[in-house]
């Protein structure tokens, strides 16, 4: 390890020469307060930032009660990296962002990204990531740093101010037990005890989703995801709240949804999609002041939706699709180019098949002839004629005999409410229980009976992936091969999916053998992430973004994908 001399010395000899001399920086550097290690350095001032690394001793600094267990470690690293973004805008100034990533130094003379820093991305979902490690020895910390220059040549002044005065700044104020603020991290950390208790209760109570009172479900827009300031505040019908005691926030009371057949009915607009957004979002806990901290969802809960022009490998549509005019195999399907119908029975299947507990359906997002058939259209069409047996058919079976529960949005067929243990109103965002009523209309129930069986036949072998990169949440390439993931609506952090690109690529150079299906893969890539950590699949260079720990579902559902495998 070099000293904080050798480093300043360094600076001084590269000034003012090439941009390409900064690559003599790489390495590690005990510097007064931290030690800094330079990883990766970027080849011109337009290029992908540098990549660095802070380590700060953590003896004596923050107790291990606030790390001590899995739920709460992820939630303070997520509040330091809050208070790192916070550091970086008071030193901007105005703080303004760039793809919602807070950048420093916008204001100095340079070229490119020269003197910006970066931190990972956050939502106002608190999530695994791999950017802040706390420890009982050290704090560890990844930044993207735009390695100053004027033209291309470089401006090591402005680095060294970076690294001596910035950095040893954000050292002490976001690092130190003494200038962070105990009593707000305390809240960040017992918000997290109550979020986990619920999740547990959720089990224990046989739930599979839970929304507070006072719950704000609106967000801001379309394109922010902030809590809308005017919304109407949850509220559950009597006959559906339950009452909790939690941890530290103490009595609070919600609407629980119990295990089985769930539809949310009502008039457009009236706010059922919004409901079950939240629903689906649940999966994540949600930071203080989000509106929606005490919306609670089974963790493995799957969004369904038709996914058109999607390829699908070697599966078992069977339960759902039979009989093709053209004699195609369902029980092996392949084809490069997915009909609505077809896809989501696909995704119905791969969802089952990942563990998922919850099935979620908006029917506007659904293919109409996978979802139902009306009884005027089976007179004109006769069954041995029609290849595709409907969700509705087999949604009382999925729950009874293979215990996964359905929460539907429905608005315009009241076919699903012979199905149905309990329906949902929303009337001008008021939520009412108005399962009663539907079982007085709704006509007798007939459906068929399923079994669970091996359903992705697919065994990707061993292949080595030269290049991985994530685009956003829409997709993910292999050397040239682009993987769309655009319809994965859980899919919500970018680091997500970059995270997919580096797990595809380990599990198919260290596990896949021609044997194992993508199911088997992705549960031996969270065995070693579970025994290992989620840094033990990650490459020490990543190039892909900062990853971010996306679900098995999600994993399952890009393995399916990926055409070539």
């Amino acid at each position: 390890m070099k000293t904080a001399q050798e480093l300043q010395k360094l600076l001084h000899q590269i000034d003012h020469k090439g941009y390409k001399a900064y690559k003599e920086l790489k390495g590690t550097y005990q510097l007064k307060d931290y030690i800094l290690c330079i990883d990766s350095v970027q080849g011109d001032p337009f290029a992908t930032p540098s990549r660095v690394r802070l380590i700060v001793k953590n003896k004596g600094n923050f107790d291990t009660a606030l790390f001590d267990q899995k739920h709460r470690k992820i939630a303070t690293e997520d509040e330091i990296l809050r208070n790192i973004h916070r550091f970086l805008k008071k030193q901007k100034g105005n703080g303004r962002t760039k793809n919602s990533t807070l950048d420093y130094g916008r204001s100095r003379a340079g070229s490119g990204k020269s003197g910006q820093i970066f931190a990972c991305r956050v939502r106002q979902e608190v999530m695994e990531r791999m950017c802040v490690l706390i420890s009982e020895e050290q704090i560890e910390v990844r930044l993207e740093v735009g390695f100053p220059a004027y033209g291309r040549t470089i401006a090591a002044g402005e680095l060294e101010k970076i690294l001596f005065q910035t950095f040893p700044a954000m050292v002490k104020e976001v690092f130190t037990y003494q200038n962070t603020d105990m009593a707000h991290l305390k809240q960040v950390v017992e918000l997290a005890d109550d979020q986990q208790y619920i999740r547990e209760e959720l089990k224990r109570q046989d739930l599979v989703a839970f929304i507070a009172d006072g719950a704000v479900l609106p967000r801001e827009s379309g394109i922010s995801d902030l809590p809308l300031k005017s919304a109407i505040k949850f509220e559950s019908p009597e006959s559906l709240r339950i009452q909790m005691t939690l941890p530290h926030y103490g009595e609070i009371t919600g609407m629980g949804i119990k295990s089985g057949v769930t539809l949310i009915a009502g008039g457009g607009y009236h706010g059922k999609s919004t409901l079950l957004k939240a629903i689906q979002n649940g999966v994540y806990n949600h930071i203080l002041g989000d509106g929606r901290e005490y919306v609670i969802t089974d963790a493995t809960a799957v969004k369904l939706r038709a996914e058109e022009g999607r390829c699908i490998h070697d599966e078992d549509i069977s339960m759902f699709i039979n009989h093709l005019p053209n004699k195609a195999d369902t029980v092996h399907f392949m084809t490069e180019n997915a009909s609505g119908s077809t896809s989501q029975a696909a995704q119905t299947i791969e969802a089952i098949e990942s563990g998922a507990k919850v099935l979620l359906i908006d029917e506007d997002t659904s293919a109409t002839n996978f979802m139902v058939r009306d009884e005027k259209m089976a007179m004109l069409v006769a069954a041995e004629k029609e290849p595709i047996t409907p969700y509705l058919s087999c949604v009382r079976s999925i729950y009874e005999d293979l215990g996964i529960s359905t929460i539907l949005v429905v608005g315009s067929s009241g076919a699903y409410l012979s199905a149905a243990d309990l329906v949902i109103q929303l009337d001008e965002y008021e939520v009412k229980d108005v399962t009663g009523r539907a079982k007085q209309i709704a006509d007798p129930y007939h459906g068929i009976s399923i079994t669970k069986k091996e359903s992705l036949h697919h065994t990707p072998k061993r292949k080595e992936i030269e290049k991985a990169r994530a685009f956003g949440v829409e997709s993910v390439s292999f050397d040239k091969e682009e993987v769309l993931l655009r319809d994965l609506e859980q899919l919500i952090d970018e680091g997500q999916t970059a995270a997919i690109a580096y797990l595809l690529s380990y599990a198919l150079e260290h596990f896949a053998d021609g044997k194992k299906n993508a199911v088997e893969l992705t549960d031996l890539l969270y065995q070693k992430i579970k025994e290992k950590g989620f840094i033990s699949v990650i490459p020490a260079y990543y190039g892909a973004g900062a990853p971010v720990l996306p679900r098995p579902q999600e994993v399952v559902a890009a393995f399916v994908r990926y055409r070539s495998i």
